[in-house]
């Protein structure tokens, strides 16, 4: 994405960063494919403005904006001209007016304290926004794993629809998911909570009814593994130990169950987690050739922008036992079910026939096997796109939320003192999910290390401690549960004071179960609370009698 957003800057866009930690690559990025770049070390800028909001600053720096746009909008009707697209706000949008309300309500004083920024810094970012024919509102997702972060989202969608920036070419919002699976939820129904179009599109398909009831998230599973009530546990690839919060928590909950599966590409940490039971069912990777009794076949895949694509391996599996993940789910439900509601060993031997099954209950996916034949996939399509809500108005609803007192849960509020830290998670340059490649981070510096904490210099001063000292970080949390890692070595960082950051999965037990995101569930990986404290290294000399 770097090289895009370096090239977007040279075609003379202006691009607005909001990162709470001073990155390389966001500054200025060097093209290792790119022989003159490399030769005279060169670099070219890759923004052209670049702002450090405090963690969870995020929603505070919108309100901001929003608050400036207001401004130009009332002294612009005063000329006879807008600022705000009416006509688009009048035809596709509701609940606009009061928002725009709360925003009124919401003192500079608390924007600045909670964003981290100064009023002229966000005035800055609003003036560039309100001048733009066309605006991209792109996110990681960072902004997911937080306490308000729906709020957040929501906040961030009403300042892209004050001036019709959604469903416009060139414009629109944009959450950046690196994995093609995350888009598992919207295009095949893979959740917890599915429509109940969605189940009757099954049921007429395969002659069946399926459960009504609601199924777990990972949090929920979580508890409920660690509760006794669900006893059996199949992991369909990741790294599940490893990936989610609360890390001993998961732990004694995976082994609370009575089977533990792992369908898997490579060994990993979570296949020591076992239940009474445990199996692992080695599966084909991406890049594997998939032999079934038809051909080769090929799956399908989603990117983030929606675009289906077929993907097919290239090199032979190591083992002939090697199985697909197709193959072992549909040899599972073939021992379970028999062929029932389908014949599970026939569509196995052609993907082609899951393929029907698929487009004939999910929309967007008619002629889905002819249109994966074409050049670069088809695209699937996004209703906002095309400016239809689908909302009970037909308007995009644009919600209202107080600006929180605290970017942290309760539990945590009550616990706070002039010695607490901020943390926020994240992956190294040598990273993909929980798989670390390397030990050397390019974008931040460090090299041969992963158990770092990045810290402002002027905590590490205020707080007694020392320039690469040793601490041991301790969560911040009213359930007695005593959550905390040691031995990570301080590092002076362009970091907002009271903020600090640090590598997952390293850093996963420091997140409590029981702290995750108004209405999404989601674990609040970006927003922990923290204090730091030394660290002694216990002494591994031996001592030697001489006889």
């Amino acid at each position: 994405m770097l090289e895009t957003l370096k090239e977007v800057v040279q075609r003379g866009a202006q691009l607005l960063t909001f990162n709470t930690l001073r990155e390389r690559g966001l500054e200025r990025f060097q093209n290792p494919q790119s022989p003159v770049e490399m030769l005279t070390n060169g670099s070219k800028p890759t923004n052209t403005g670049y702002f450090c909001p405090k963690i969870g600053g995020d929603m505070a720096v919108v309100r901001g904006m929003v608050k400036v746009l207001i401004d130009l909008e009332e002294a612009a009707q005063q000329q006879g001209k807008a600022v705000f697209d009416h006509d688009f706000i009048k035809q596709h949008t509701q609940g606009l007016d009061d928002y725009l309300e709360q925003v009124k309500q919401t003192s500079w004083q608390d924007i600045i304290d909670q964003s981290g920024l100064s009023k002229e810094d966000i005035t800055h970012a609003a003036n560039v926004y309100a001048q733009a024919e066309r605006v991209i509102l792109t996110w990681a997702m960072g902004i997911t794993q937080h306490h308000h972060s729906v709020a957040t989202i929501h906040e961030m969608v009403n300042l892209m629809a004050l001036r019709g920036n959604l469903g416009k070419p060139g414009a629109g919002v944009c959450p950046v998911r690196g994995h093609s699976n995350v888009q598992g939820d919207r295009t095949m129904g893979i959740n917890e909570r599915p429509s109940q179009a969605f189940l009757d599109a099954l049921e007429k398909r395969f002659h069946f009814t399926p459960p009504q009831e609601h199924g777990l998230a990972v949090v929920d599973t979580i508890r409920a593994m660690r509760d006794g009530k669900v006893g059996v546990f199949i992991a369909l690839g990741g790294n599940f130990a490893a990936a989610t919060p609360d890390t001993q928590a998961t732990v004694q909950a995976l082994k609370q169950c009575q089977l533990t599966v792992q369908i898997s590409t490579k060994l990993n940490r979570s296949h020591l987690i076992t239940g009474t039971e445990a199996i692992i069912l080695p599966c084909l990777g991406r890049t594997d050739i998939d032999h079934q009794a038809k051909g080769q076949q090929k799956v399908t895949v989603e990117d983030s922008f929606s675009m289906i694509h077929a993907s097919g391996g290239v090199l032979e599996p190591l083992s002939k036992e090697q199985k697909s993940e197709p193959a072992i789910i549909a040899g599972i439900a073939a021992a379970t079910l028999g062929n029932f509601p389908i014949d599970w060993n026939e569509v196995v031997s052609d993907y082609d026939l899951i393929r029907e099954h698929i487009a004939a209950v999910v929309p967007g996916f008619n002629d889905f096997n002819q249109r994966i034949l074409q050049d670069g996939g088809f695209y699937l399509g996004n209703s906002a796109r095309e400016r239809s809500w689908k909302t009970p108005s037909g308007k995009a609803i644009c919600h209202s939320h107080v600006l929180p007192e605290s970017i942290l849960p309760k539990r945590a509020q009550d616990l706070l003192s002039d010695k607490t830290l901020i943390l926020q998670t994240l992956r190294s340059h040598d990273q993909y999910n929980t798989t670390i490649y390397g030990m050397n981070d390019r974008y931040r510096g460090i090299k041969g290390e992963r158990k770092v904490v990045f810290i402002n210099p002027a905590d590490i001063q205020r707080l007694g401690f020392e320039e690469g000292q040793s601490v041991t970080l301790r969560s911040i949390w009213d359930d007695g549960v005593e959550r905390k890692i040691s031995g990570f070595k301080l590092v002076p960082y362009s970091i907002p004071a009271g903020n600090i950051a640090a590598y997952y999965p390293e850093t996963n037990p420091l997140v409590p179960l029981d702290s995750h995101g108004e209405f999404s569930n989601t674990p609040t990986s970006k927003s922990i609370a923290i204090e730091l404290e030394a660290f002694e290294e216990e002494s591994n000399d031996i001592a030697v009698a001489t006889l």
